[in-house]
C-alpha cells in the first residue's frame, strides 16, 4: 500500500506564490516519477509538471518559467513551487507517483489540494 499526502494549497492573490508538497509513504521499492496534475471545474485533468528518476523534468507550456518541480529524494517527497500565479491556475492539484512495490508497479494518486488564485 502506498499513500500520497499533499499539502500547501490555499488562496493567493494574482502574482503571488504557493509551494505544494507531496510525500509518498508505504512499501515502496522505487519511485520512477512523481508529478503534479490539476483539474479545473468543467475541464479535464492535465499534467502540470513531472520529475523523473534521475532528475529530468517536464512542464506544461502554460506554467513554464513560473513553476518549478523538485524533489524525489530519499524522503520520497516532491515539491511544486508556483510563482506569478494567475487566476487560470485555479484548480485542484493532484500529486501522482509511478511507484514499484513488491506486488504492483503503477500509478498512485493523492487526494488533491485546492489552489485558488483570486483578488
Amino acid at each position: 500500500q502506498v499513500q500520497l499526502v499533499e499539502s500547501g494549497g490555499g488562496l493567493v492573490q494574482p502574482g503571488g506564490s504557493l509551494r505544494l508538497s507531496c510525500a509518498a509513504s508505504g512499501s515502496i521499492l522505487s519511485i520512477n516519477a512523481m508529478g503534479w496534475y490539476r483539474q479545473a471545474p468543467g475541464k479535464e485533468r492535465e499534467l502540470v509538471a513531472v520529475i523523473i528518476s534521475g532528475g529530468k523534468t517536464n512542464y506544461a507550456d502554460s506554467v513554464k518559467g513560473r513553476f518549478t518541480i523538485s524533489g524525489v529524494n530519499a524522503k520520497n517527497t516532491v515539491y511544486l513551487q508556483m510563482n506569478s500565479l494567475k487566476p487560470e491556475d485555479t484548480a485542484v492539484y493532484y500529486c501522482n507517483a509511478v511507484v514499484a512495490t513488491a506486488q504492483y508497479s503503477g500509478d498512485y494518486w493523492g487526494q488533491g489540494t485546492q489552489v485558488t488564485v483570486s483578488s
